[in-house]
């Protein structure tokens, strides 16, 4: 029997098999298209839409998904996201071209190349102390109504048509990649290392901040809500950032009080964005509350062992992502990529529990033809049984 998307995705993340393997792709940052494919995608498909960007970003880069091409690409999922204030906004579309982009957090981007950015501006960048973090004159207003003014609208929406599955994400980097945007990666570990009474009170300053945005974003959600969107990029391609130690001392207990805090407030189940070898944590996110893991970095050390994970945690947490972005999506064939989400779907797909998608946005090195092979072969190959 053909079930709707947001039936489909809802028995999948409660670990039953829909009628075929869902697919999330073009929905928030972590699952979205950089403008080139995507532009390339519209030549393809003949869809003649304008350039937009996710959360009104252009320095972000990744495109607001027309809902022709999102049909075409066969995601089950739409987003619900919020804006920047409507005064940062303003400033970043009136400031000097080429320019720093600069966020409410007073952190930003600098212009790499044309219309390529890259995180530059770090205003903590030399604090060691928590007196620092306390008297930081630009933490952001989180309760700025122009953050989340539209989204009871968009998700209400959604929610009457009830037809494909909603995944609510606001824009944050979560505690800790907000550490190392406010600090720069390099400094932050080092500080997590020799000053951990610093590195303990931002992150927990962080989560403050978090949390003061997401309570207001679940109020205007209501029940119109299926999935919410967290994450904090933990590993690397062959480790971790930080030792198991470190993050069970360190960021665990945050983490876990920020999923309490989400799911005391509505009924969603939560995504958790984390890129790298992140194996040695998934234990500790089964414990806290994670409900969907994201990508599956399966070029990343363990993380490239479907059937272990599959084994020792496929009963207990959804899996959510997996198709190579390192190396088969921008340099495979079409072929090539067809086979390996047939692999895949083979071995993370049985019992549910499963949504197929790219690992992370997909970028810019990608070709169009290789990201439409993609869905067509959850098509052709995520039909249950399978």
């Amino acid at each position: 029997m053909s079930l709707s998307p947001r039936e489909r995705v809802l028995a999948a993340i409660n670990h039953e098999e829909p009628d075929r393997v869902p697919i999330i792709i073009g929905v928030s940052n972590a699952t979205g298209i950089k403008m080139k494919p995507y532009r390339e995608i519209k030549k393809i498909v003949h869809v003649t839409a304008p350039d937009k960007y996710l959360y009104q970003w252009p320095e972000l880069g990744t495109a607001q998904v027309d809902e022709r091409i999102m049909r075409r690409l066969r995601s089950d999922v739409r987003g619900v996201t919020d804006l920047e204030p409507k005064h940062i906004l303003q400033a970043n579309r009136q400031r000097p071209p080429h320019s720093n982009y600069i966020d409410s957090w007073g952190s930003g981007a600098i212009e790499i190349a044309p219309d390529e950015w890259f995180p530059g501006v770090h205003p903590l960048l030399d604090a060691t102390t928590v007196e620092e973090v306390e008297n930081y004159s630009a933490w952001p207003d989180m309760t700025d109504p122009s953050r989340v003014a539209h989204v009871a609208g968009v998700a209400r929406k959604l929610a009457k048509e009830n037809e494909y599955a909603i995944l609510a994400t606001p824009w944050l980097l979560f505690p800790f990649e907000r550490a190392y945007a406010m600090q720069g990666l390099e400094n932050f570990l080092l500080n997590m290392g020799l000053h951990p009474d610093f590195a303990v009170a931002l992150l927990k300053k962080n989560a403050e901040q978090c949390k003061a945005l997401m309570g207001p974003f679940l109020d205007q959600l209501g029940p119109n809500v299926d999935i919410i969107k967290i994450g904090d990029d933990l590993g690397t391609q062959e480790s971790l950032m930080i030792s198991p130690k470190m993050y069970r001392e360190m960021l665990k207990p945050i983490h876990a009080d920020f999923i309490r805090f989400i799911k005391e407030r509505t009924h969603a189940k939560v995504f958790f964005h984390t890129d790298g070898d992140v194996e040695p944590l998934i234990e500790d996110f089964i414990e806290i509350g994670v409900d969907i893991l994201n990508p599956i970095q399966t070029s990343a050390g363990r993380m490239s062992d479907l059937k272990s994970l599959k084994e020792k945690y496929g009963d207990r947490i959804v899996f959510c992502g997996a198709v190579d972005t390192h190396r088969l999506l921008p340099f495979g064939t079409t072929e090539e990529v067809r086979q390996e989400v047939k692999r895949i779907i083979q071995t993370l797909g049985p019992g549910g529990g499963f949504m197929l998608g790219a690992v992370h946005t997909i970028m810019d090195d990608v070709p169009a033809e290789n990201v439409l092979a993609m869905v067509d072969a959850v098509e052709e190959f995520g039909q249950y049984p399978l």
